[in-house]
C-alpha cells in the first residue's frame, strides 16, 4: 500500500483502538506482548510508515478530541454524538464538548479551544465557520472535520438538505397535493435555509407558484426553531387561515412535525385523513408517531466524522474530502393521496 496507509487503517485491521497503536509506536509498556506483535504484523502487512505519526507522538498527544457543537438537547445532535462516541470508543479517545448558544460565540469558543490545546483534533458541528478564524486554525495545524457544515479547506460530512426537502415536497405533490405549506425553522440556520430552497424548487418544478404566506416559522427560537413548540406555533398560524389552509405540509424537522401534529389534533384535524405531513431527520420518535420523513444517517455521520478525523490526524497532507449524504424518503402513516 505505501505511506498513505493511516493509523486508523492499522487499528481497524488489528482489531484495536487507535490509542493502542499509538502506544505500540511509542513503545509503551502497557500493551501486552500478544497485542504488540499483532499490531506490528499488521503494520508490516500494510507497509505502514509511521514517521509522520511518530513526529506527532513526540509532541505528546492527549488522546482527546474536542467537539464544538450547538444545542445539546437537539435530537439530531444526540444521534450524531452517539456515532461519535462509538467511533472514539473504538479508537481509544476521549471527547470534550464546547457548547455554543449562538453564532456570535463560535469564534471565541474556537479560540478558547486552541488556547487550551489539550486535544488532538476538532469536530465542528452545524454552524458557519467564520472566515477570519481559518488562518489561525491552519497555523495551529490542528486537524478538523466539519459535520453538518461546509468549508472548502476542511474535510466535511454533511447532508443534501436542499435535495431532501425537494424530495419531501415532491412526494406530497406526487400524491395529488397542489397546495403544500412548509413549517420551517429560523433562516439564520443553514439547514433551514437550504430546506426552504428545496421546498421552493419542488413547487416550481411542478408548475406551482411559491407563496411566502404558505411558509411559517414558530416564534420559539430555541435550537434555531428546530423544536416542538415552534412546530406547534407555526401550525396554529396555518389553522388560523381557515379555508385557505393547505392540506399538506413539509416540516423542516421531525420534532417540529410532532408539535405541528399536536396542534392539528387539538383543533379537530386528523392526520393523514385531513392533513398530510412529511418531516425531516427520522429521529426515534418519528417511528413512534409513524411519521413519513426524510431519513438522515445521523449515527453514521458521527462515526464517519471520527474516522475521517483519525485519518487526518495520522496524515495531515491527505486530500480534503467532502462527503454528502442524500436523505432517504421513509413513507409511513402521515401522508395519503389528496381526495
Amino acid at each position: 500500500m505505501g505511506s498513505k496507509v493511516t493509523i486508523y487503517e492499522v487499528a481497524k485491521a488489528a482489531g484495536v483502538g487507535i490509542g493502542t497503536v499509538s502506544r505500540v509506536l511509542n513503545n509503551n509498556a502497557s500493551v501486552t506482548p500478544e497485542t504488540r506483535e499483532r499490531v506490528k504484523e499488521v503494520m508490516k502487512q500494510l507497509n505502514f510508515q509511521p514517521h509522520t505519526y511518530a513526529q506527532r507522538l513526540a509532541r505528546n498527544q492527549s488522546e482527546t478530541i474536542s467537539a464544538i457543537i450547538p444545542f445539546f438537547t437537539n435530537y439530531f445532535f444526540v444521534e450524531v454524538l452517539r456515532g461519535v462516541q462509538e467511533g472514539l470508543g473504538r479508537l481509544g479517545y476521549d471527547l470534550t464538548l464546547f457548547g455554543v448558544n449562538d453564532i456570535e460565540q463560535v469564534e471565541p469558543k474556537i479560540v478558547r479551544a486552541l488556547q487550551r490545546g489539550r486535544f488532538d483534533g476538532i469536530l465542528f458541528f452545524s454552524m458557519r465557520l467564520p472566515d477570519r478564524i481559518v488562518p489561525r486554525l491552519k497555523e495551529a495545524s490542528i486537524p478538523m472535520v466539519l459535520v453538518d457544515a461546509f468549508y472548502p479547506k476542511f474535510d466535511s460530512i454533511s447532508v443534501a438538505n436542499t435535495d431532501g426537502a425537494y424530495d419531501a415536497t415532491t412526494h406530497l405533490i406526487s400524491i395529488g397535493h397542489r397546495k403544500v405549506g412548509m413549517v420551517n425553522a429560523l433562516q439564520r440556520s443553514a439547514p433551514a435555509a437550504e430546506r426552504l430552497q428545496g421546498y421552493r424548487r419542488a413547487l416550481e418544478s411542478n408548475g406551482i407558484n411559491y407563496s411566502e404566506e404558505l411558509v411559517k416559522t414558530g416564534v420559539s427560537a430555541r435550537q434555531d426553531g428546530f423544536n416542538r413548540d415552534a412546530g406547534y406555533e407555526a401550525m396554529v398560524d396555518f389553522i388560523r387561515m381557515g379555508k385557505e389552509m393547505p392540506h399538506a405540509f413539509f416540516v423542516s424537522s421531525d420534532i417540529q412535525a410532532i408539535g405541528a401534529m399536536a396542534a392539528l389534533s387539538e383543533n379537530g384535524f386528523r392526520v393523514p385523513e385531513d392533513v398530510s405531513i412529511v418531516g425531516f431527520d427520522d429521529i426515534e420518535l418519528a417511528r413512534h408517531f409513524k411519521l413519513t420523513t426524510m431519513r438522515q444517517p445521523m449515527y453514521q455521520m458521527g462515526q464517519m466524522a471520527v474516522e475521517r478525523l483519525a485519518a487526518r490526524m495520522s496524515d495531515s497532507v491527505l486530500e480534503v474530502v467532502h462527503t454528502t449524504f442524500i436523505p432517504e424518503l421513509i413513507v409511513r402513516d402521515t401522508t395519503r393521496p389528496f381526495s
